[in-house]
């Protein structure tokens, strides 16, 4: 990178990318360059791709190393469950803000769509993804298909046993943590060319989507953009404050490059490395933030399971006629805060929809109705997202005393992709007896 660019703040940069991302994006769909839109298509897509590559060798060092880090597995147990605990209460705020707005602006009242074309998605959710998702059918599949919840439950399990067989374990502990460090090095070089891949994700999804989608759906898109803005910078802070005591703006300066690129990339998987590096930097322990960060980045999704669907759901139904009561809210609800595990081993919103569709019992087809907006809708949500995964970590870390809160403070203040290592004063987790 040249040296006057690495005197610019990596979330500056990012936003720059942003912007000349938008503006190349006019001239492409305006002037119907074929070639640049596709130039912009093939940028950002290597970047995430890039991510991705890197995401399965780090979700699983970084794993097997925590957990044999820890000192004890009652401890790792216990924060495991406070992290689900999180997870759950802010889904329910989530996703009842989602049928509150809905209530509120009838987002398919009104609407006139072409019913006769709508088709059920390929992809549909089911209350057995979960379980049979989670366990792979062989550990190279789980690596090949880059599905992280498998990943995830491999390197628990395999750093649970090195850390019971105890000294005979070590040399493959070790081998995992030079692997670590030699990911985490690659790793960084790829998010040093965030910039560049923000103006191609950012630019392709202007020129190929623009806005004129959005007339006939323009009540729901901006129910879903309202619903997600109340969630990221209302309830959030609420609960940084009541239950952190932490000051909202330091944990948003800290976590914004990170919903910057989930903005952008529409993945949380894919921004999750750089999650994971924000969470750090804000003073959350690494044996924790290694945890959390890729847990949540399959099961925590505040935009796509609990607020977009409670929307979509109440659309469809006034769409199609459908009468939906007090029941049906309820089991938004219930489906919003215990189904993004069942799809956690699947990818997008549309999945998670169709779970909500279908234990409502409405018409799998009025999902398709929004497919042809559901990139736009992707960006808020999966901002939505990313910050909700970087929110909980830091949120039990404050409450079990392990935060460094000097580090939290100053989280904005040092830039994200700054080589110097920081000296790391957090409190150590302690093991809890058995």
């Amino acid at each position: 990178m040249p040296f006057g660019l690495r005197k610019i703040p990596f979330s500056v940069q990012i936003l720059l990318g942003l912007v000349l991302g938008v503006a190349l994006g006019f001239i492409a769909r305006s002037n119907d360059l074929s070639w640049l839109t596709s130039t912009l298509h093939t940028v950002g897509s290597l970047f995430v791709q890039l991510l991705k590559l890197a995401v399965p060798p780090l979700v699983f060092t970084a794993i097997v190393v925590s957990v044999v880090s820890l000192r004890g597995v009652a401890n790792a147990a216990r924060l495991a469950l406070k992290t689900l605990m999180w997870f759950g209460i802010t889904a329910l705020i989530a996703v009842s803000i989602g049928i509150g707005l809905g209530l509120l602006v009838d987002p398919g009242k009104g609407v006139t769509l072409d019913l006769g074309g709508a088709a059920a998605p390929k992809k549909t959710g089911s209350w057995t993804d979960f379980l049979t998702g989670i366990v792979p059918t062989n550990p190279v599949g789980a690596f090949v298909e880059g599905n992280v919840l498998q990943i995830v439950f491999l390197a628990v399990v395999i750093g649970a046993a090195a850390l019971l067989v105890g000294e005979a374990a070590e040399p493959f502990v070790a081998l995992n943590r030079s692997l670590l460090e030699i990911v985490q090095k690659a790793l960084w070089w790829v998010i040093r060319l965030a910039p560049i891949g923000t103006l191609g994700l950012i630019g392709n999804a202007v020129a190929s989507y623009g806005w004129d989608l959005l007339a006939p759906l323009a009540k729901f898109t901006t129910a879903v953009y309202v619903g997600c803005a109340i969630v990221l910078f209302v309830v959030y802070p609420l609960v940084l404050i009541l239950a952190g005591r932490l000051n909202p703006l330091r944990f948003f300066a800290g976590a914004w490059p990170a919903i910057e690129l989930g903005f952008v990339s529409r993945s949380s998987v894919g921004t999750m490395p750089v999650t994971q590096r924000s969470v750090e930097r804000l003073g959350v322990p690494r044996e924790y933030a290694s945890f959390a960060v890729p847990f949540g980045a399959t099961t925590k999704m505040d935009g796509c399971a609990a607020i977009y669907p409670a929307l979509a759901a109440i659309f469809v139904a006034q769409v199609f006629g459908v009468h939906l009561g007090v029941g049906d809210y309820l089991l938004i609800a219930f489906v919003s805060v215990v189904g993004s595990a069942a799809t956690a081993g699947l990818t997008g919103a549309i999945v998670m929809l169709t779970l909500t569709l279908s234990t409502l019992g409405l018409p799998l087809a009025g999902a398709g109705l929004l497919l042809a907006i559901d990139p736009i809708l992707d960006m808020i949500r999966t901002a939505t997202n990313v910050a909700g995964q970087a929110l909980v970590p830091t949120v039990v870390a404050a409450r079990e005393g392990t935060l460094d809160r000097a580090a939290y403070e100053s989280a904005g203040r040092r830039d994200l992709v700054d080589p110097e290592p920081v000296a790391d004063t957090r409190p150590e987790l302690s093991p809890v007896p058995a």
